[in-house]
C-alpha cells in the first residue's frame, strides 16, 4: 500500500492570490516572496507560475541558484544578502539582488569593480532583527552610492514590519513615520530612493505602508496576515491541501483510551478512525483533541495525542465512513490557521513544515 498522505498544490488559487495583492496595492511594483521552498509549496513551480510578480525573493543564495538554474530569469531578490566574497561573486554570475544589511557587505562591495549590482539597502526600524540603525543609515547609504559595483538607479530603500499582524497595534504607525523620515533624509541630487515597506499584513492592513514595491508573501499561499482572520477573510484561497485517508475504523468501549499515554477517554461506546499522517508527515505534534478534520466533508475531530505516522479521530456523527475516505487536515474547506490554533502554533509554520515523505501533485 503506498503512502495516503498528499499535498495538493492548486495553482488557480496562487495566480488569485496575487491578484488579490494587486488589487490592494495596484500603484505599486510586487515582490513575491518564495523562501523556504515556497512556503513548503515548491519554490521552482511556484516561481514559474508567479509571471504576473514584477520580482521574486527567496532567502538566501543557495536558493536563487536553484531558480536560475531552472531557467527563472525574473529579477531574484536575496533577503538575508550575501555573507563573503563568495557569495557576492554568485550574485554577480547570476545577476541577484542582494540585501545590504551589515557595513561589512558595503566594505566587500568596495573591493570589487565587476558588473553593477542593483541592491537592496535595509534599515531598521523597529523589527531588530536586519538592518542599519537609523544612527548608521545616511552614512552607510553614501557610502554605498560610491561603490562602483552598484547599480543605484534600481536601488531600493527597504524595511520590516514587526507587528503588522496586528491591526490594533500602534508600531507599524511609528515605524512607517521613522521610516518616511529616512526617506527623505537620503534623497540626494538624483533623487529620493525607490522604497519598500509593506509585507503581507502592511500590504492588506496599512495602505500607508504601499509604497513603490510592496512584499506579498504569505497572502500569496491563502494564508491570511492576521491575528484571529483567515485568508478567507480577506478573499484569499488556500493554496494547499493536505489530504490523507482513514486506514482503520475500530470499535471501542466506554472508558477505553485511545493512543499513547492514554490521554483521551471514550465516553461511550463508539467508533475511532485512524488516519495515515502524523508528525513524521508534518502534521502538528501538539495538535490538541478537538482539532478539526474533514472527512467526506464532515468535520470530525481528533482524539489523543498525535504519532508519528497516524492520529486518531472521533467518527460520531460521521454518515457512512469507510475505509479509504478522504481526509482532509487542512486546506481547501478547513483554514490551516484554524489547524494551527488547536496546536499552539502558527500556519507558516504548517506549511513549512511539510515532510519530503509527503507527495505532492500541482493542479492548475
Amino acid at each position: 500500500m503506498t503512502r495516503a498522505t498528499r499535498a495538493t498544490i492548486n495553482l488557480d488559487a496562487l495566480r488569485h492570490n496575487l491578484l488579490v495583492a494587486k488589487q490592494a496595492a495596484p500603484k505599486s511594483r510586487h515582490l513575491a516572496v518564495i523562501k523556504a521552498n515556497a512556503y513548503g509549496h515548491g519554490i521552482v513551480p511556484v516561481a514559474k507560475v508567479l509571471i504576473e510578480a514584477d520580482a521574486l525573493a527567496v532567502a538566501c543564495v543557495d536558493e536563487a541558484v536553484q531558480l536560475r538554474d531552472a531557467g527563472v530569469t525574473k529579477a531574484i531578490v536575496i533577503l538575508e544578502g550575501f555573507i563573503n566574497l563568495q557569495e557576492l561573486e554568485v550574485c554577480h554570475r547570476y545577476q541577484l539582488c542582494p540585501v545590504i544589511h551589515q557595513i561589512e557587505q558595503i566594505a566587500l562591495l568596495e573591493t570589487e569593480c565587476g558588473d553593477s549590482l542593483a541592491v537592496w539597502f535595509k534599515v531598521d526600524t523597529g523589527m531588530h532583527r536586519l538592518g542599519f540603525s537609523t544612527e548608521q543609515a545616511s552614512q552607510a547609504w553614501r557610502r554605498l552610492l560610491e561603490c562602483r559595483g552598484v547599480d543605484h538607479k534600481n536601488s531600493v530603500l527597504m524595511s520590516h514590519l514587526a507587528n503588522a499582524d496586528d491591526l490594533t497595534d500602534t508600531k507599524t504607525d511609528q515605524q512607517y513615520e521613522i521610516f518616511s523620515q529616512l526617506h527623505h533624509q537620503l534623497k540626494t541630487h538624483t533623487g529620493t530612493p525607490v522604497a519598500s515597506l509593506a509585507n503581507s499584513g502592511g500590504l492588506l492592513g496599512w495602505p500607508q505602508t504601499r509604497m513603490d514595491w510592496v512584499r506579498p508573501g504569505i497572502l500569496l499561499y491563502g494564508i491570511s496576515p492576521f491575528k484571529n482572520k483567515t485568508g478567507a477573510d480577506d478573499a484569499l484561497r488556500a493554496v494547499m491541501t493536505m489530504k490523507s485517508r482513514l486506514i482503520a475504523i475500530n470499535q471501542h468501549k466506554c472508558g477505553d483510551t485511545v493512543g499513547y499515554g492514554g490521554s483521551w477517554t471514550c465516553p461511550e461506546d463508539m467508533a475511532v478512525g485512524v488516519v495515515a499522517i502524523g508528525y513524521g508527515d508534518g502534521y502538528p505534534r501538539h495538535a490538541k483533541s478537538g482539532t478539526p478534520v474533514l472527512i467526506n466533508g464532515q468535520r470530525a475531530t481528533l482524539v489523543g495525542r498525535v504519532s508519528m505516522d497516524m492520529i486518531t479521530v472521533d467518527l460520531r456523527g460521521i454518515q457512512k465512513s469507510e475505509l479509504g475516505d478522504e481526509v482532509i487536515l487542512w486546506g481547501e474547506g478547513l483554514a490551516a490557521e484554524e489547524i494551527a490554533n488547536y496546536s499552539d502554533t502558527i500556519a507558516y509554520d504548517l506549511l513549512c513544515g511539510v515532510n519530503p515523505r509527503v507527495s505532492v501533485s500541482y493542479e492548475s
